[in-house]
């Protein structure tokens, strides 16, 4: 393979990450490339709420509801604390809030 700025090549070379760190990135971008769960996103920026709470601000069923959970539990974006039965979920840190006003910015543009 031809280079034709193989200085620039290996700036850019010089700045990739490995390869987990993608495989871990690509994850993370994945919670955003569905709208049920940016809505629970969305409200989870507001306030912990339990699932039937969040079923019944989405009119969406409780299972329905508690797979987007998992998914986002999995990925490390939301906690959770258990209070009696109930499970609240709350945004895991600030760093997902900054994403998604990124992203909602850049549709508005």
């Amino acid at each position: 393979m031809k280079l034709i700025d193989p200085e620039a090549v290996q700036l850019c070379r010089s700045a990739m990450l490995c390869e987990n760190d993608y495989d871990d990135m690509s994850q993370i971008f994945d919670m955003f490339g569905d709208s049920t769960r940016l809505k629970i996103m969305s409200a989870l920026f507001t306030h912990e709420l339990c699932v039937s709470d969040l079923s019944a601000l989405l009119e969406m069923s409780t299972s329905a509801v508690s797979h987007q959970l998992a998914s986002l539990k999995k990925t490390k974006l939301v906690r959770t604390r258990k209070i009696g039965k109930n499970v609240y979920y709350s945004m895991a840190d600030e760093h997902i809030e900054d994403i998604y006003r990124m992203a909602y910015e850049h549709i508005k543009e």
